[in-house]
């Protein structure tokens, strides 16, 4: 039997949101990641998660308690760290900054060779190397 190659990405806190503000869930990009796209992993970094956990209400709590069971989670590893620092000297060069939630959210999915899927594309849009998935882009 021919073993099922799972397809990864990581994700940014605005797919997430999207997907809990739609009420029709099959509009959002991440069903259409999961059904269009064939994305069968999702990875988050921490800040993802505290950047939600941070905005919610304590009876939006058991949505995200769940959905979160699905995703995994990834540490801000040494690998990212090294990824980050040339991400922000590379800015610099370009007189650019980006926030430290982008920057660690982006340096971990780069330092994995994942691509990012984010609504908000203009917050890594300057990011060398990375590759981005948007609504627009599927």
């Amino acid at each position: 039997m021919a073993e099922e190659i799972q397809r990864l990405i990581f994700l940014d806190s605005s797919v997430l949101i999207e997907y809990f503000r739609k009420s029709q869930k099959e509009k959002s990009f991440f069903y259409k990641l999961q059904v269009n796209q064939g994305y069968s992993g999702f990875l988050i970094s921490g800040v993802v998660q505290l950047e939600i956990y941070y905005g919610i209400t304590p009876q939006q709590k058991p949505f995200w308690d769940n959905l979160f069971q699905d995703l995994i989670l990834v540490p801000f590893s040494t690998n990212a760290t090294q990824e980050a620092i040339k991400i922000s000297a590379a800015l610099k060069l370009k007189r650019r900054n980006i926030g430290m939630a982008d920057l660690i959210i982006a340096s971990t999915a780069s330092s994995m060779k994942l691509p990012l899927a984010t609504i908000n594309v203009q917050h890594f849009a300057d990011i060398p190397g990375l590759d981005i998935i948007t609504p627009d882009s599927i």
